[in-house]
């Protein structure tokens, strides 16, 4: 059962961004930091990736914001409790088509990161991990 009404609730839903949100301009500012130049959202690429780097000491390189895993340590994981039919269904197609773009990105040639949300708000992003390496 939901705790709003139906209008809030889709005035909540109308007001999720499909970018530009705070993780990816975390994303974005620690990349740009690291001295690394990117595009963002290349329509040419399978699944619009966020950022994209050729310079990254010549690999291609791509990453994609999600916000779907199955870590139960997450606070931000959560199932919908409403409208689960509509939810649960769209979930599980979100993943095929997520792993599909990733499979599709690497065919193409480009190392894929991704980064879940709660890694960036928590600062255990993998991109200061090691995935870009130090800039030349």
């Amino acid at each position: 059962m939901d705790r709003v009404s139906p209008e809030q609730r889709s005035r909540m839903m109308r007001a999720i961004r499909s970018k530009d949100m705070s993780p990816e301009l975390a994303v974005r500012r620690l990349v740009h930091r690291m001295g690394y130049r990117y595009r963002l959202h290349r329509h040419s690429l399978p699944g619009r990736p966020d950022l994209v780097s050729r310079a990254a000491e010549g690999y291609l390189r791509a990453w994609m914001l999600l916000h779907q895993h199955q870590n139960r340590r997450c606070r931000l994981v959560h199932k919908p409790l409403s409208n689960l039919a509509y939810w649960q269904p769209k979930l599980e197609r979100n993943k095929t088509r997520d792993a599909a773009h990733r499979k599709a990105l690497k065919k193409e040639g480009w190392d894929v990161l991704v980064v879940w949300e709660c890694e960036v708000e928590e600062d255990k992003s993998p991109i200061a991990g090691g995935f870009l390496g130090p800039r030349r």
